[in-house]
This record gives structure tokens, sequence and C-alpha cells, in this order.
């Protein structure tokens, strides 16, 4: 336990670099909150951190222990990660041509308990940037004399809750800057940060080695 206490800063600075970058889960955050209110989007917020939860929970099942027993099969899937993560940064540049970019909030919001928890949840169990950081991730920062599955569980919660406290000072922010964010230049600069942002972890998992 000891072991892990001690990798807690860096695994906590690098789950918050994931949570800055912009991406589809921001973007549906600051719609719901928008459209739908503070309350809407704290409910949503509830869904997007029980999915991290989810997804490190399938990774401590099966997915990193067999990727770290096979160097071949973690070759495979880090270098789908990178090619994946690298076509969504130059998606995400190509949506420039946009007046929002990829930031288009209007629509409606999904309000009730159900609806927006829903929609949290299913946004982040289909965004790559999560999947990715549970399966390539999350493993690298589990110390060598810890259990392997357990490790990836704790710190997906740990993922969760950072993640959650920077999208609950977000969600706070969002009525002072309403004004700011209706700008077309301010939501396709978050668009130019975003592919930024994507390729930069795009790297990083580049730069990853077998557990």
């Amino acid at each position: 336990m000891v072991s892990l206490l001690k990798v807690l800063p860096a695994f906590i600075a690098t789950a918050f670099l994931l949570a800055v970058v912009p991406g589809q889960t921001v973007a549906m955050i600051f719609r719901q909150a928008l459209m739908g209110g503070t309350k809407t989007a704290y409910t949503t917020l509830l869904g997007t951190s029980s999915a991290l939860v989810v997804w490190g929970a399938a990774s401590a099942i099966g997915l990193s222990q067999i990727f770290a027993r096979s160097p071949l099969a973690y070759s495979i899937l880090k270098y789908a990660g990178v090619a994946f993560l690298t076509f969504l940064a130059l998606q995400t540049l190509w949506s420039l041509r946009k007046e929002f970019g990829k930031f288009d909030y209007e629509g409606i919001a999904k309000t009730g308990l159900g609806p927006a928890f829903r929609l949290g949840l299913i946004t982040n169990l289909t965004n790559v940037k999560a999947a990715v950081f549970a399966v390539a991730f999350i493993p690298q920062f589990v110390p060598s004399d810890f259990n392997l599955g357990w490790g990836i569980f704790a710190l997906s919660f740990v993922q969760a809750f950072t993640s959650g406290a920077w999208y609950l000072f977000m969600i706070s922010m969002i009525g002072r800057a309403t004004s700011i964010l209706a700008k077309p230049t301010m939501r396709r600069a978050l668009t130019a940060f975003s592919a930024i942002g994507i390729l930069f972890l795009a790297a990083m998992l580049l730069l990853t080695s077998p557990r």
C-alpha cells in the first residue's frame, strides 16, 4: 500500500492533464450546464465518473493483465491507441473549419436524474481517451510489488475523483463564463487546445513500455 501511495502525486497529475484536455466529455458537460442548469450537469458528472470506474474495473479484471504478460499484445494495443489518438487529433483540427469547432453547445440538454446520468455514463464509456488511459496508462503507475488488478481498480477511483474535482470547478464557473464561451473564437481555441492535448497523450503513450 505504501508503494502505491508513493505514485499517487504523479498519477493525479497525469489524470488531471487528461481531464483538462477538452474533448467530448467537456463539450457534453458544458452543454448540459448551459442548457439544463448546474443540477443537471452535476448528475451528468456522476455518470462520467462512474464510467471511469467501469473502465478501470474492466481493465483490472483482464485486459491489462493480459497485455502485461504479453509484450506483443501490449505493443499492438499501444500502437493502435497511438494511431487512433493521432487520427482523433487530426479530426479535431479539421473541425476548425466550422464556426464553433467541436464545441457547438446548441441543442437540448438531457434533464432528469436518469437521462442525465445515462448521458454522462455513455459519453465516457465511448470515450477513446478514457479507454486508452484505463488499459494502457494506469497499469504503468501500479508498483511492481503491488497486485496489478487491485492497483488498477484503486487508481481508477483516484482518476474519477481527480477528473470529477476539475469538472465540478468547471461547472461552478459556467455561469460567469457563459458570454465568453458563446464566442466562436473561444470555442475554436478550445478545439485547437483539444487537438494538441490529444497529440500529447499519443506521444506519452508511444513512450510507455510494458509493466
